[in-house]
């Protein structure tokens, strides 16, 4: 598969890159941080940067910044985004760049994200003088969750007026090498974290008639909410709702006061968004009633969808050429560049990292332990990145 790249052949200058792109994705996947606090990663991605024609704008609430290109003439100005945050997870790879941090992993492919943005600011500033506008280098924490992007929009680091166009990358490990997927409309879920506390009355786990056990209850609000999904939900707008962590007890003997639930609700719309919320709700309160145990119940809510604006769409189709692959639906994953998305008009397209001639029953996910990816794939991240802001500044949507 090639890239449908102009004569100017940015894929040729991001494999001439290969090298130094991937030592500086193992550097900052041997030392991963969490949440909105990665000092070493920014630490690390700025002195790939030194020396560079950037003028930088730093976070005040987090560790992320955003670096900023102005070419030799005015014009559009256009954002090029990579996350820094990994997982709380611990490594499974065996690679020997792995984390060197217990409970820590970039098993979503962040650190491959900000080295390509790198690299990318790199191979562009090279082409300062032959560039007409702005464009802006935006490396984000936090967004495992902890809404990185949102905050750097609420501090204006992006600007005022905000940039033309947005545009995104992530690694995909199950995607066949080299491919990009990229679809118009909805691409991924929205994200709201659900929260319940069933509470009953704890006692000898040899009388249970004398106590009034919640993890039977627990049980039965778990299958309930499956059942939910299954029957209730229309498959024309899905609703994913998972429970993934349940807590309850001290010992084989006693029964516990409360149990605690802890899931996630994915969904494409705001109407089943509602629904699937009312539901949580409904049915955790419910049959804990029905038992004579009480719920408390919270949702957080997270990210909302990230939909891609069809223009940017039609732009990445032109630049991946017979890369391109176009998902027949949306994926029921979440992220917080969907906060950039219901702004400023861009796509966030996926990249194939899988290893060639690879089993697809053989390749470990996203946020699993195991996940790895082949870095030979990265420089195709690259130079669509700089195709991606050099068309668009250029052209615009045309």
């Amino acid at each position: 598969m090639t890239l449908g790249l102009p004569p100017t052949d940015w894929t040729a200058a991001a494999k001439s890159e290969a090298d130094r792109l991937v030592s500086l994705r193992r550097a900052i996947h041997a030392a991963p941080e969490l949440g909105l606090d990665c000092p070493a990663t920014r630490a690390t991605l700025k002195d790939a940067l030194a020396g560079l024609p950037l003028t930088f704008r730093d976070s005040k609430t987090t560790s992320g910044f955003v670096a900023v290109l102005d070419g030799a003439e005015a014009g559009r100005t256009v954002l090029l985004r990579g996350d820094m945050d990994a997982l709380p997870i611990d490594e499974a790879t065996g690679l020997e760049f792995a984390s060197r941090l217990p409970g820590r992993m970039h098993a979503c492919g962040h650190d491959s994200h900000s080295a390509m943005l790198a690299t990318a600011a790199r191979l562009l500033c090279r082409r300062r003088e032959s560039i007409a506008g702005r464009i802006l280098f935006m490396f984000q924490p936090g967004e495992e969750g902890h809404h990185g992007a949102r905050h750097m929009l609420d501090e204006g680091l992006l600007g005022d007026p905000l940039p033309d166009a947005a545009f995104a990358l992530h690694v995909w490990p199950t995607l066949e090498h080299g491919q990009i997927a990229c679809r118009s409309g909805t691409m991924l879920a929205s994200t709201d974290m659900l929260k319940a506390s069933i509470v009953g009355r704890g006692g000898h786990a040899a009388m249970p008639h004398d106590a009034l056990d919640p993890i039977p209850v627990a049980a039965q609000i778990i299958l309930a909410l499956q059942t939910e999904v299954a029957r209730r939900t229309p498959v024309t707008d899905p609703i994913v709702l998972s429970i993934t962590k349940v807590t309850a007890g001290t010992t084989h003997n006693v029964l516990p006061d409360r149990v605690e639930l802890l899931g996630t609700l994915r969904t494409l719309t705001p109407e089943a968004r509602a629904r699937g919320r009312a539901a949580f709700e409904r049915i955790c309160t419910h049959v804990a009633a029905a038992h004579g145990c009480t719920a408390e119940v919270a949702i957080d809510p997270g990210y909302p969808p990230t939909v891609n604006d069809k223009r940017a769409v039609d732009l990445v189709r032109t630049l991946a050429g017979d890369a391109f692959v176009e998902p027949a639906a949306a994926n029921m994953g979440g992220e917080d560049f969907s906060y950039i998305l219901e702004r400023v008009p861009g796509a966030m397209a996926f990249l194939g990292v899988a290893a060639p001639a690879s089993d697809p029953a053989s390749r470990a996910p996203l946020h699993n332990p195991a996940m790895i990816i082949d870095e030979t794939a990265l420089p195709t991240g690259v130079a669509l990145h700089c195709g991606f802001a050099t068309r668009f500044l250029e052209q615009g949507w045309d």
